[in-house]
Order: C-alpha cells, then sequence, then structure tokens
C-alpha cells in the first residue's frame, strides 16, 4: 500500500497490568551500521549473520553479530529502497525493493555476499505493489502484494530462481483491500508450508493463510480496526497454531490494537492495550527463527514498535512476556523501523540514519 512507515512514540501507560516478578528488562546495545541511510528491514540468519535493507539501495550485513557490519550500495538501484530482506546465510540473501513506478518493484538476490546482485524478478503489472516477502528456506517463498481489481497478483518460487504467479490460488480480495509494508512484517511464515498474511485497507482487517506453501489460502476476520487507513500491520507465529497480529488506524493515530491466536490465525482475541501511541508497525517473537514446533511453553515474549502520522523522526517500543497480558516500555528506544530476532539473546532494531541497536533478553 503507498503510504509511509515510520516508528513512533510510545506515550507513559499508567495502568500497564500486574507484571510478573522475573519479567526482566531486556539489554540494549548500540551498533555502527556504515551508513546514515535509513534502514527498514531484518534479517538475522542466525545470532552472528544479520541482513539489512534500506534506502538509497542500501544493504548493510554482518558476520558476527553486529560487532562489525559492512554496508553497500547495489549499482543502478541507488533511488530504490528496500523495503524486506531476507538472510539465508552469510552469502546468500534477497532484497525487495519499491520505487516511483511499478517497474521498481523487484527482487535481487546474491551469492557471493553482497558483491554482486542479480535481478530474478521486475514487476509489470500496473497497480501492483508488493509490500513484503518470506521464506521457507533458501529455495521456497512468497511475495504479497496489495489487491488489482478484485485479486491479489501474488508470486512464488520454488528454486530461488524464478517468481511465477499464485493468483489464482489466493482468496477474493475485499474492495480497497491492501497490506501494510511494515518493515517486511506484514508476511510471516513458519515450519515447511505455514504462512500467514495481515490485510486492511477495506471494512474487515483479515489474516489471508496458507499450510501447503501457498497452493490453497483461506481469509480469517480479526478484530482489528479496519478502513482505507487502518487495518492488521503486521503478523507473527511462533508455531502452526500461536500467532500475534498488531495495527491501528493511520489517519487517527488511534485503535492501536493487538490481538492473538491458537488456532493457526482461524479465530483471534484482542490483547489487553500495548502501551503505545498510534498504530504497532511491526512486532517480532524474541523466540525468533521458527524451526519446529514448540509447546504451548514456548517462548511468548513479543517485542513492538508502533508508528503515528505526521511525526517521521522519532519513536520507541514495547515488549510483553506473556503475548499481551502484561506490557513493558522500553522508552530508550527511539526512530527504529524494523526488528527481528534469531533467538531471545540475538535480536536487532534497525532505523532512522543507520541506526541499528541489538536487543537481548537474557533471562528468557
Amino acid at each position: 500500500m503507498h503510504k509511509r512507515f515510520l516508528v513512533i512514540f510510545l506515550i507513559a501507560f499508567s495502568a500497564v497490568a500486574f507484571a510478573r516478578p522475573n519479567s526482566k528488562a531486556p539489554t540494549l546495545t548500540p551498533q555502527t551500521s556504515g551508513t546514515t541511510q535509513l534502514l527498514i528491514s531484518v534479517s538475522p540468519v542466525d545470532s552472528n549473520v544479520v541482513w539489512v535493507g534500506g534506502t538509497g539501495g542500501t544493504f548493510v550485513v554482518t558476520t558476527d553479530g553486529g560487532n562489525t557490519w559492512k554496508a553497500g550500495v547495489i549499482p543502478g538501484a541507488e533511488n530504490l529502497q528496500f523495503r524486506d530482506v531476507q538472510g539465508v546465510s552469510d552469502k546468500v540473501a534477497y532484497l525487495m525493493s519499491i520505487g516511483g513506478h511499478s517497474t521498481d518493484f523487484k527482487i535481487f538476490k546474491t551469492v557471493d555476499g553482497g558483491a554482486s546482485w542479480k535481478i530474478e524478478f521486475t514487476n509489470e503489472m500496473v497497480g501492483a505493489f508488493y509490500d513484503c516477502f518470506a521464506f521457507w528456506g533458501q529455495d521456497r517463498g512468497v511475495t504479497h502484494s496489495d489487491s488489482v481489481s478484485g485479486v491479489f497478483p501474488d508470486i512464488r518460487t520454488t528454486d530461488g530462481k524464478t517468481w511465477e504467479s499464485i493468483a489464482s490460488n489466493m482468496p477474493p480480495a475485499l474492495t480497497g483491500e491492501a497490506s501494510f509494508s511494515s518493515s517486511g512484517t506484514c508476511i510471516t511464515t513458519q515450519g515447511e508450508g505455514n504462512a500467514w498474511i495481515a490485510t486492511g485497507g477495506s471494512t474487515i482487517a483479515r489474516i489471508l493463510a496458507t499450510k501447503d506453501g501457498g497452493n490453497t489460502w483461506n481469509a480469517y476476520d480479526t478484530p482489528l480496526v479496519s478502513s482505507a487507513t487502518a487495518g492488521g500491520f503486521s503478523v507473527a507465529f511462533r508455531d502452526s497454531r500461536h500467532g500475534i497480529v498488531g495495527g491501528g488506524d493511520l489517519s487517527t493515530n488511534s485503535s492501536v490494537d493487538a490481538a492473538t491466536s491458537e488456532d493457526g490465525g482461524q479465530t483471534w482475541t484482542l490483547t489487553n492495550t500495548p502501551p503505545v501511541q498510534g498504530t504497532i508497525f511491526c512486532l517480532a517473537y524474541a523466540s525468533g527463527l521458527s524451526h519446529g514446533e514448540p509447546d504451548d511453553d514456548g517462548n511468548r515474549t513479543v517485542v513492538v514498535t508502533a508508528e503515528t502520522e505526521p511525526n517521521f523522526s522519532s519513536g520507541s517500543a514495547a515488549w510483553t512476556p506473556d503475548e499481551g497480558q502484561t506490557w513493558f516500555q522500553l522508552p530508550t528506544v527511539s526512530g527504529f523501523w524494523g526488528l527481528a530476532f534469531a533467538n531471545p539473546k540475538a535480536g536487532w532494531f534497525v532505523g532512522n540514519n543507520g541506526t541499528i541497536m541489538k536487543i537481548s533478553f537474557e533471562g528468557d
């Protein structure tokens, strides 16, 4: 969806639910990226290798947990911004770009650590606006677009080289239905074939879900507010059943909401109100990369960023140890857009002016 995505201020929260005695605040460590470009999206491969995408055709990568970062610019992409990134290894990564024209949506791939990049896909569909992508492995991924004439023109790769349309597999779109890029977090994958997409822009905020790698999809309603400027922004799942979605209304900087699911996204229940003003922009489980099926006692810690219009310069974040029953502010975190974890001890915020901050929950 054509809009500007930013992180926003957290307000003082005087009615936070009672905290668990062992809810220890995370450790926050600023790191140096080597660029002053806005950094939008982040993808940890593990606790050492992390890829980041930004404006001005910029990417940043670390192979030592962020102690040192290497910044680069893809030749010919200087006018593009990378709304999403997928790290596969220290050598292999994908970037998704947007710009001022429909053909500026491109998918880039490197297999040599960023020394060179190949364009795998260029959009030719008028009206398509690709918001985000996610992968089940190094060669299998799906990319999601706003609807065009009632159809989601989503694409998929099964070989990591070519992309094909799966528009005919998608549920019919509601009038105006679209997604908010949210630093690539409007879509998430889990396991071998599960994926969930958060939508808004219409009368109902929905979750589009697949269990078979994108062959078939279902659409499920959420209780989040939805309109042309509102809906679900960011979604994450910690296993095939348990997930969280967040959103709000950009035009009013209100209706900030989060909801959780225990049945794979079919039904959703609102959490306690997050201590943020505006709209939840990005959220992530601290449990990080989902390779297996944790039980119900698996890590339930979630970190969120939020945003308001028209302030595009600052913001902060909050976290919950129990999927939204209790909330805690992170008042010193400011100006960050993207957020992702490899594991509870290794997560990263990225944002304005090339800023990067590592976040670690030592007790989880």
